[in-house]
């Protein structure tokens, strides 16, 4: 008895000396971690990781991918759908169900007996405490050896990669590349292709292609090739993840067969998808280049559920319909909705992708922008200066007018007008002009700060930016004195437009234009008794047919107005009718032209479209706001009319709307505001 206890305690001295060594290998290995780690400051430049990765896996390079069918079959009907193990299964099959471990004697004597964790388990335990990308591949150069510990091990490593700022991104890819446990999991990748699980399948070509392994390697293109063979048994999920990664490849033979088979899956399975994650993967995988009709199906799938929509999914479904480049406006609406009930917990990535969406879908949403207007105003003090110009161009391109926002920060542009640099002050520029906005109670000191900007910037400033710059100003109706002899001097040497510039015809409007406010808003300028006036030679419009019809109805002779007028400076009114100073009664416009009389008041009908208004309101946009200040000068009375709206009035109505127009002394727009 006394000989077994003897054997017995020396077994266990023994067991625990092989665990100090085990211990003292893994503090080594941490500590050569720590040492890579810290190399992160220094990360080499200009890498070639494909020339690398080829460097160090020739055996893995297809030179020739012959075996790879260019027309696969990927509807097979012969192709039988295996049930896919659960983790469960999977994890019990890779070894031993338990050990006995001999820990200690306890109090009496007697030996302690603990069944140890399964070592698929261990594996996998082990797996999620690593921290980088080579503590994975350490751990699969010592413990892995099961497909599903190589598959799983690719994955992780993608996983701890794409958290890595770009700089240890850079360095890590290298490191991952020589490391030896990469290629032997490319090996094990590439010889258990056909017996991998649809998941492991999916996930490890997302992985392989994330990490940059090349697309003509043989393993890539293996994985692509299984892909197409298996497509029939990937569920909904699998489908999504392998949208997403054939999304970021080139369009080689072989990804455009998966892809054109994926695209009539997903068109099949589209019904069963109730999952709005990856009913917005597949829009977004789908592309701009799906066919209209796998849009809308898409389009409906979502509908049905959209009432489950929150507020991180409608972030996702409305840049799906972006990068699908489809406009369903009950979708755009609900999402709308759930941004503006959670807009305080957008980022401001998100805030600037949702206004750049709105443009390329060319959704206008006037209380969705007013929304994020006031959250970005409210929340000032909270953004950089350089971040509000940002938002405050967004809106701009929208053609949106955000009144506050643009208020507050004309204050902020006059109390610190340092930091602007050219970039900003000509972004800034424009924006003011385009939405014509000018600060109230500070119109000269916003203006003499402006200009004060421009003129430090002179002597760098490129012809065309100094066009743009004065051409903004003379917009809004100031003419900056300086900029102005810098920009003549430039156009009278031949500087300012080139013979071969590829944008020589709008630099010439926007000079004309230049030259236009130089004379008419100069204070010098005298307007005359009245200004002469030539008939149009082309012919009315199709779209005016209806309103000099309700003219004639209205006025009894097309004697009692003008049409298609042209005036000096090349301005065109659509309408003109002339009437007396009380502005009681029309007159004949031939008689007027004979007996001229300054006290004849001439009214200029404008028929513009929507887009010539800020989103959601009838405020004119800066060049319709100039012409509106010239035809004024030039002696004409202006009244707007937004052409949509006329039109769809009846005959009665529009009758009914001119003649008010007409004999209201104040009215010179639309009055109710466009929706």
């Amino acid at each position: 008895m006394n000989n077994k206890m003897s054997y017995l305690l020396n077994t266990v001295r023994c067991m625990r000396r092989w665990s100090s060594v085990l211990n003292s290998k893994s503090s080594a290995t941490t500590r050569k971690h720590v040492l890579w780690i810290g190399i992160y400051r220094d990360p080499p430049k200009n890498v070639n990781f494909r020339k690398l990765f080829l460097s160090i896996f020739p055996s893995l390079h297809g030179s020739s991918l012959r075996f790879l069918s260019q027309n696969p079959d990927v509807f097979s009907r012969g192709a039988e759908i295996q049930p896919e193990k659960s983790t469960e299964a999977l994890v019990n099959e890779q070894g031993p169900q338990s050990s006995v471990e001999l820990e200690k004697f306890d109090d009496s004597g007697s030996i302690k007996v603990k069944h140890e964790t399964d070592p698929s388990e261990l594996f996998f335990n082990r797996l999620q405490k690593c921290t980088c990308p080579c503590d994975v591949l350490d751990l699969a150069s010592e413990s892995a050896i099961s497909t599903k510990h190589f598959t799983n091990c690719v994955t992780a490593l993608w996983r701890l990669f794409k958290h890595l700022s770009d700089d240890q991104q850079r360095y890590e890819k290298q490191l991952i590349f020589e490391h030896p446990a990469f290629r032997r999991l490319c090996q094990q990748l590439l010889q258990n292709s056909r017996r991998l699980t649809r998941g492991d399948l999916v996930f490890s070509l997302h992985a392989v292609v994330s990490l940059g392994v090349p697309q003509n390697t043989l393993l890539v293109q293996t994985l692509v090739r299984v892909c197409q063979e298996k497509l029939n048994q990937l569920d909904n999920r699998c489908l999504s993840v392998l949208a997403t990664t054939l999304s970021g490849m080139d369009k080689d033979k072989n990804v455009s067969a998966l892809q054109a088979g994926l695209q009539l899956l997903v068109e099949q399975r589209i019904p069963s998808v109730r999952d709005i994650f990856i009913l917005q993967n597949l829009m977004k995988c789908m592309g701009k280049d799906a066919p209209v009709f796998l849009k809308k199906k898409l389009e409906m799938a979502v509908l049905k559920e959209i009432n489950h929509l929150t507020f991180p999914n409608a972030l996702r479904v409305f840049l799906a319909l972006v990068a699908m480049n489809y406009c369903s406006i009950p979708i755009l609406n609900a999402c709308s909705k759930k941004i503006q009930e959670n807009v305080h917990d957008a980022s401001f990535r998100h805030l600037i992708l949702i206004l750049e969406g709105c443009d390329t879908l060319r959704y206008r949403n006037a209380k969705l922008f007013s929304v994020l207007a006031d959250y970005v105003n409210s929340t000032a003090c909270l953004w950089d200066k350089r971040q509000i110009t940002l938002f405050l161009s967004a809106f701009e391109t929208l053609g949106f007018q955000p009144r506050e926002l643009m208020e507050s920060f004309a204050e902020k542009v006059t109390e610190d007008p340092e930091f602007f640099n050219l970039k900003n002050l000509l972004i800034i520029l424009r924006v003011y002009a385009r939405l014509n906005y000018v600060p109230r109670g500070q119109k000269h000191l916003f203006f003499e700060t402006l200009d004060s900007c421009l003129n430090k910037y002179l002597p760098q400033i490129t012809s065309t930016e100094l066009l743009k710059a004065v051409y903004s100003l003379c917009i809004l109706g100031y003419l900056p004195h300086r900029a102005l002899d810098e920009l003549l001097q430039k156009d009278s040497k031949g500087e300012l437009i080139l013979p071969d510039d590829t944008y020589k015809e709008q630099k010439e409007v926007m000079l004309r234009c230049v030259k236009t406010c130089m004379e008419l808003d100069s204070p010098s300028f005298t307007k005359h008794a009245f200004v002469l006036t030539e008939n149009f030679s082309s012919p009315v419009s199709f779209n005016l047919t209806k309103a000099q019809k309700a003219l004639i109805e209205l006025l009894g002779d097309e004697d009692m107005f003008r049409e298609n007028v042209q005036l000096p400076y090349k301005y065109h009114i659509d309408f003109e009718i002339r009437m007396d100073s009380d502005r009681k009664k029309v007159l004949p416009v031939a008689a007027t032209d004979v007996h001229a009389d300054s006290s004849v008041q001439r009214l200029a009908f404008l028929f513009v479209p929507m887009s010539a208004f800020c989103v959601g309101t009838t405020h004119p946009q800066g060049k319709l706001a100039m012409k509106m200040r010239h035809l004024n000068k030039l002696g004409y009375h202006v009244i707007l009319v937004p052409n949509k709206k006329f039109q769809e009035m009846t005959n009665e109505n529009a009758v009914e709307f001119l003649k008010g127009k007409i004999y209201s002394e104040d009215a010179c727009c639309f009055s109710e505001d466009s929706n």
